[in-house]
């Protein structure tokens, strides 16, 4: 296997896998043993006589029983369900100003790139969709060493300081006492934690909202949590934050779709990807950073260094500086995406830390980790841990060491002509930023770091109402299943010190009193729009969107066929479903293919549906009740709905009062994400236009409630 450098960016997937397998051996060798040894048999062990005992002496089997025995290494104990891909970084303009980092120099200089996104608590049998912080990891292959941006889709943390990691992540993870729940928040302990803990608060806002269910890796934000440092070639520093903001928006599961994503396809947002970049929709995400001048340290009223905080936008914004663009799927899971090992502390020439206690602890920890994982003081030379830039050290031997060393192994020396050299005083070797550090040895918080309630309720106060809704169901889905009450009501009484509403609202759904009004009184109701999913739309565009034209026999076939191909033309992905797979007989008498059996699926693997109509009196799709249900999902979760000619009739089955739809044929109506036309034959400009402008709009929640 080649490192990443060496591998070009190629788009047909599936041809390089298949050419990856023939290099393999394109002689079509037979099998051999670890050594090279030719078998001539592997599907029965050496024995003495047909029904005698197993020998030792066969080797073939030792060896192959053993390999098996340690083919999985440990879990990561968090982020252990994740997904990679390759790709490229390219910066727009030179950042010389503020960092001497080289690969954000040259715009022409394309960086390779290896991503891994994650879920957190769960382990790497739980599934994708489940209500969790998820991981963004970034390894920058540079001409100066690696680079590793270790993010979460999250701008903040639970903790403040990593000597409260270990209790975090026990109360996170299942309950010892019986190891349940499986891949989701732990319930009692989680929450004893956060009502005794307030500085988690913000982040469980964060976790509460729709951000901790995202629709897709191609739709998530990612962040770095942590304030950095830049410091550019005069040796001045600047405090960086570190924004991904994904070209196609950032977008969303509601909490009922998340959970039949997990029965329905577990795979969910990994196969996603994987799928998007299979047929060369590749994702793109812009790198952008808030800079704060050293001067400004202490100009804001909480701690650049508090890692539970974020800096609004409103007050810092966001400056976008690159672009990255992931082209190339991993060819082997376990030695690329399993073996991928990142670290806060791999930092490159212009990138330094700071004193965040947190970010501390992580620069220890994660080395720490990763030497039991992946077996030793080697794991650098996994080809997707090699770095591109030369590596000369005087480390040798430990487990697993695969470069053949010579000469000395120490230094100075003479012997071996002095070398490795350290660099001299030319500006390309690393130096750490020169910064006064003195104190007392103490254990103790900064003051500056105490005002736990100020920016969860800035979170509140920023979102929409339907996200409000989303947010006051997620508490109360989780502190429902919390079994002592005291926990529920202290968690209560934490969350009256955010906002009072949000409080009463929540405990009325989870049967404990409301809190007496007056202890948010001191909390600003400042927002910052930015925050709101509502912001974050995207360029758009509706490409890698998934379509839903629900079909039966009867169907109009040229409307199928004129939406199928206008809405394939902006990128969005349309798929016929029918209450059997095959083909169905259309209008016109011919049999037209079916992409997948309605039993098969769900509305909530789709982005959108369409009902088309046919031949008057016929009956619709919307006749199966799959199909019915199909819709009544698709527009309870806010999703784009169309229907044309005779379909249209068939959306009353909905039950939506007050929603307008089409009268009058070709007289496209559109009223919040459903969109309908009564004309039969092809879709008419207006409404491939308007549904078109639906789709892109994502969601819809201020439609009418349908009646079930």
């Amino acid at each position: 296997m080649t490192a990443p450098a060496d591998r070009p960016h190629e788009p047909d997937g599936k041809q390089r896998q298949r050419d990856h397998y023939r290099a393999a051996d394109p002689a079509g060798g037979p099998l051999t043993t670890d050594q090279g040894v030719v078998v001539d048999h592997t599907d029965d062990s050496l024995a003495a006589g047909a029904r005698g005992p197993t020998l030792l002496e066969d080797f073939h089997f030792r060896e192959k029983l053993t390999r098996f025995d340690h083919e999985r290494i440990p879990e990561r104990v968090v982020h252990a369900r994740g997904a990679g891909a390759y790709g490229y970084f390219e910066p727009y303009e030179s950042c010389a100003e503020f960092t001497r980092a080289a690969f954000l120099q040259d715009p022409s200089v394309r960086t390779p790139v290896f991503v891994r996104f994650s879920t957190v608590q769960g382990p790497k049998g739980s599934a994708d969709t489940v209500r969790d912080v998820r991981g963004f990891a970034t390894k920058f292959y540079t001409s100066e060493g690696n680079y590793d941006l270790v993010g979460n889709n999250f701008p903040v943390f639970f903790i403040q300081d990593g000597i409260k990691f270990p209790d975090f992540v026990h109360a996170v993870k299942p309950e010892p006492h019986n190891d349940i729940p499986t891949g989701a928040s732990a319930h009692d302990t989680l929450w004893d934690f956060v009502s005794l803990q307030p500085e988690t608060l913000h982040a469980i806002m964060w976790l509460m909202s729709d951000r901790a269910i995202p629709r897709s890796y191609r739709m998530m934000q990612g962040f770095g949590v942590h304030t950095f440092r830049f410091v550019n070639a005069q040796g001045r520093g600047t405090f960086v934050k570190f924004h991904w903001k994904p070209k196609l928006g950032t977008h969303s599961l509601v909490w009922d779709e998340a959970q039949e994503c997990q029965g329905r396809d577990p795979d969910f947002n990994r196969r996603d990807l994987w799928d998007a970049i299979e047929a060369g929709e590749y994702p793109e995400y812009e790198l952008g950073v808030q800079l704060v001048p050293e001067e400004d340290e202490f100009a804001f009223d909480f701690d650049l260094l508090d890692p539970t905080k974020i800096i609004p936008e409103e007050q810092v914004p966001v400056r976008p500086i690159g672009r990255m663009v992931l082209d190339r799927n991993p060819e082997n899971f376990f030695a690329e995406t399993e073996q991928v090992a990142f670290h806060t502390a791999n930092v490159v020439p212009g990138i330094d830390f700071t004193n965040d206690p947190l970010l501390q602890a992580r620069n220890f920890s994660y080395l720490d980790t990763q030497l039991i994982r992946l077996g030793g003081p080697n794991f650098a030379q996994i080809p997707v841990n090699r770095p591109v830039a030369p590596v000369r050290t005087n480390q040798r031997d430990g487990y697993h060491q695969s470069a053949l060393h010579s000469g000395t192994n120490y230094s100075p020396n003479s012997l071996g002509a002095g070398c490795p050299a350290v660099a001299g005083p030319d500006g390309h070797a690393y130096t750490h930023y020169a910064e006064r550090v003195d104190g007392a040895k103490i254990r103790q918080r900064s003051p500056s770091f105490r005002d736990h309630y100020s920016q969860a309720a800035l979170f509140w106060h920023s979102m929409a109402d339907w996200e409000q809704r989303h947010i006051v169901d997620a508490f109360r889905f989780e502190l429902g299943k919390v079994g002592a009450l005291t926990v529920r009501s202290r968690t209560v009484a934490e969350l009256a010190r955010v906002d009072h509403a949000l409080a009463a609202a929540v405990a009325e759904g989870i049967g404990v009193p409301a809190p007496e009004a007056g202890a948010d009184e001191p909390r600003k109701t400042a927002v910052s729009p930015a925050l709101s999913l509502v912001a974050q739309r995207g360029d758009g565009s509706i490409r890698t969107r998934q379509v839903a034209v629900l079909v039966t026999d009867g169907v109009d076939a040229e409307q199928v066929t004129s939406v199928r191909e206008a809405l394939a033309a902006e990128g969005a992905v349309v798929e016929a479903l029918a209450p059997r797979d095959g083909s169905v007989t259309g209008a016109d008498g011919e049999r037209h293919a079916v992409d997948r059996a309605l039993p098969t699926v769900a509305s909530v693997l789709y982005d959108a549906v369409l009902v088309p109509g046919g031949p008057a009196g016929a009956p619709t799709a919307l006749a199966d009740p799959d199909a019915l249900r199909f819709v009544r999902d698709a527009y309870r979760h806010g999703k784009p709905v169309g229907a044309l000619g005779a379909g249209v009739a068939a959306l009353g089955a909905l039950g939506a009062d007050d929603l307008r739809l089409a009268a009058e044929p070709g007289q496209a109506v559109a009223d919040r994400g459903v969109v309908t036309d009564t004309a039969p034959g092809p879709a008419g400009e207006p409404f491939l236009r308007a549904f078109t402008e639906a789709v892109a709009g994502h969601r819809y929640w201020d439609r009418p409630v349908a009646r079930s």
